[in-house]
């Protein structure tokens, strides 16, 4: 398992605005799982990332929302 950084926006219906762009953590296999896993939600997902090593440690001291969800 990998775990995935989210960027994205509240409403698909609406244009992407850099400042009202949000985060979440997502744990799963691959990018496509964790995409699925969101399908339902009304988010205009912006890009994702997989974060790993010396990249998933900063964010887990650094981000004060690191709360990872499952896609499983």
């Amino acid at each position: 398992m990998a775990v995935f950084k989210v960027f994205y926006q509240h409403n698909k219906d609406e244009v992407i605005i850099r400042e009202n762009t949000q985060t979440i953590y997502v744990e799963g296999q691959t990018e496509e799982q964790v995409r699925r896993y969101l399908k339902d939600r009304n988010f205009n997902i912006e890009f994702i990332t997989k974060l790993e090593g010396a990249h998933l440690e900063y964010e887990k001291e650094h981000s004060t929302n690191f709360n990872v969800e499952n896609a499983e």
